[in-house]
């Protein structure tokens, strides 16, 4: 007796089923093309590039020789104190020297200034690493404004 009431055939999966296995095999997939994507070496530049434009070196004298002159107004004010100020001309200063010449002097150490080809850079910092280091009492904030002016200034 090949009709037999009691037996079934096997119960079908639902189709929710096969959609999340292919959204699964989608996201693994779309991980190993983010994982290759973003860990490849960067493309290299086209030859045809045209060199970055000069700076317009005396408008950036004129710009930071205000910003050392703001600086040491506030201190002379008493807005900023002695200190933070003898930093502020320094941090100026060593902008400064990044925008004119491309140095990354902000995050360069005295010493690595005076290791690097600038060494009006690194005698002017040294001139006012005792303002922003030393112990009490701190030399005058504007001899230290005048130093930095006159670094940006004779600036080539």
């Amino acid at each position: 007796m090949q009709d037999e009431p009691v037996f079934f055939g096997p119960l079908q999966y639902s189709p929710a089923w096969m959609w999340a296995g292919l959204a699964l095999l989608a996201l693994v997939a779309a991980w190993y093309v983010f994982a290759f994507a973003s860990t490849r070496p960067p493309r290299a530049a086209p030859e045809n590039r045209r060199p970055a434009q000069l700076t317009d070196l005396a408008a950036l004298k004129a710009a930071y020789i205000q910003r050392i002159n703001d600086a040491e107004q506030d201190a002379a004010a008493g807005t900023t104190d002695a200190r933070a100020a003898h930093q502020n001309i320094s941090h100026l200063l060593r902008r400064f020297v990044r925008d004119a010449s491309g140095v990354d002097a902000p995050r360069m150490t005295h010493a690595d200034l005076e290791r690097h080809p600038l060494p009006a850079a690194a005698a002017a910092v040294g001139a006012i690493y005792p303002g922003e280091f030393g112990p009490e009492p701190l030399p005058p904030v504007s001899a230290t404004a005048a130093t930095a002016r006159e670094t940006v200034r004779a600036w080539s």
